[in-house]
């Protein structure tokens, strides 16, 4: 994957999802949340520790909650991307701006930034190794 250097960069490599992916970042933008890169990508941070990210893909753009783990969820919006590998971060995924709801996605990003400041965090599981394997 390509590691770019600002948000512009990294949506103006995606222009079949530039809309949606300025809707993304200008609500994100809307929030206490800072923008930094990494990973190559638009990550955005509280008090120095990652929230949110911002992610496009072929059929989809979406948000990844680091913690999105410990979100309520009510909407059943987040799925885990990687079942089995991750316990903590969940996306949202969009396949149109139209799925877009303004409000449900700040409520959601409210509660992660409160989540971050209060400390919760779901830490990984350490793998026990046997000395026989």
């Amino acid at each position: 994957m390509k590691r770019f250097k600002s948000a512009d960069e990294f949506i103006a490599n995606f222009p079949e999802w530039e809309n949606a992916l300025v809707k993304l970042r200008s609500l994100l933008l809307t929030t206490e949340l800072e923008e930094a890169i990494k990973w190559g990508a638009p990550v955005y941070t509280v008090n120095g520790k990652n929230v949110v990210g911002l992610g496009a893909f072929k059929f989809y753009v979406g948000l990844w909650f680091f913690q999105g783990g410990l979100l309520k969820d009510e909407k059943e919006k987040l799925i885990n991307a990687q079942e089995g590998k991750t316990k903590a971060m969940r996306q949202w995924r969009f396949a149109s701006e139209d799925e877009m709801e303004e409000q449900l996605i700040l409520e959601y990003v409210a509660e992660a930034i409160q989540n971050q400041k209060d400390g919760k965090k779901i830490k990984p599981q350490k793998k026990l190794l046997s000395r026989w394997s």
